[in-house]
């Protein structure tokens, strides 16, 4: 049979097809979810906010030169950063991350400052990325203070090296080793002319770790460069640049302040949970559906959930949370829109991934610290 000729369209035609083309793009553009854009920061100090609840800021203090970086939904990356300094000396600057208050600026629903005897654990977790072209350090500060001050100068600073690349050293000099969260460390202590300063230095590289800030915090204690009658102000994490410096990123950072009694080392009574793994397997793949519930008897702020997945498992997509590293020890972040779990109630995040070998569940699920059962 012959098919018939393609017959052109009068202009009424034409316009009714375009006008539900137009409609129908209208209708997916509306259905997609929102994607948060990277923020260009170059300004000396400027910032922005990222997740709803922590900051990122540029924090070029040591040099005239230009330094940018690109605020992500889960970190940041250098973008530029021009000049170099002296490496005998203080760096460039400290693009950062922080949770906290630092010179007035004070991220979202954040309950620093907060004294630390009032403080049972301060979960964080921070993700790193390097480059080999430049002479940095990649480290947490932690600020302490007398008063629940939020602007100026901290009377004490704990630094915690991560990495270091070329001739750069901590301020002061060496004192001895400490272990510290599991870990072996070089501990260094001075003054940089404004505050105190305490400097616990990795032997080696350490891309990224999940652990308690209050860790560190009772070892400066101990150590008599705080009291538990001081004040936590702000935890952050970042870069100290020399030369160079583009390309450096903090994959994924984040931090949470639980109070209640450290007497034990433990999270206070408030914090309880239980979690619902529920999973759909098929051969090599997955995809599994998290259940926290809050069964304590307050609400969780900036809720962070660390669990170990088993060999041979991997992340490859995630979504209602910020998951870091792919396999091995993870942790998931609430977002913005659901970062609190009220008591009694529970936040759903999920996951898909890819194994190998017999599919298990993942072990040791706990709540900004807490035990899940």
């Amino acid at each position: 049979m012959r098919a018939s000729p393609h017959r052109p369209r009068t202009a009424r035609g034409m316009l009714g097809a375009l006008l539900t083309a137009l409609a129908t793009v209208a209708a997916l553009v509306a259905a997609a979810p929102a994607a948060q854009a990277d923020t260009l920061i170059c300004e000396q100090y400027g910032s922005t906010t990222i997740q709803g609840r922590y900051v990122v800021q540029n924090n070029r203090w040591g040099t005239g030169a230009a330094q940018c970086v690109t605020a992500t939904d889960t970190g940041f990356r250098v973008t530029r950063a021009d000049g170099a300094v002296p490496t005998n000396g203080a760096p460039k600057s400290y693009p950062s991350v922080f949770n906290g208050c630092h010179y007035t600026n004070c991220s979202p629903g954040t309950n620093l400052p907060a004294q630390v005897s009032g403080i049972a654990s301060a979960p964080s977790s921070i993700s790193y990325g390097y480059v080999a072209d430049a002479v940095f350090n990649a480290s947490y500060d932690i600020w302490l203070d007398p008063t629940p001050r939020t602007d100026g100068v901290n009377r004490t600073e704990i630094m915690i090296w991560f990495n270091k690349v070329g001739p750069i050293q901590p301020i002061g000099s060496p004192i001895g080793t400490a272990t510290v969260g599991g870990r072996t460390w070089q501990v260094w202590t001075g003054s940089n002319g404004s505050n105190d300063v305490i400097s616990f230095v990795a032997p080696s590289t350490i891309a990224g770790w999940s652990f308690d800030v209050m860790d560190f915090v009772r070892e400066t204690v101990s150590r008599g460069m705080a009291q538990n009658n001081w004040y936590l102000t702000s935890v952050q994490a970042g870069f100290e640049p020399w030369q160079n410096g583009a390309g450096l990123t903090v994959d994924s950072f984040s931090s949470a302040v639980n109070l209640g009694d450290p007497g034990s080392g433990e999270p206070g009574p408030s914090t309880a949970c239980k979690v619902t793994y529920a999973t759909n397997v098929w051969t090599g793949g997955f995809t599994a559906d998290v259940t926290v519930a809050n069964t304590g008897s307050v609400p969780v702020d900036s809720w962070t959930l660390s669990f170990t997945l088993p060999s041979g498992q991997h992340i490859t997509h995630a979504w209602n949370a910020a998951v870091t590293t792919a396999s091995g020890a993870v942790t998931a972040t609430g977002l913005a829109h659901n970062a609190r779990i009220a008591a009694g109630a529970g936040q759903t995040f999920g996951f898909q991934g890819t194994y190998s070998g017999t599919f298990a569940p993942p072990s040791g699920f706990s709540l900004n610290g807490a035990a899940c059962t």
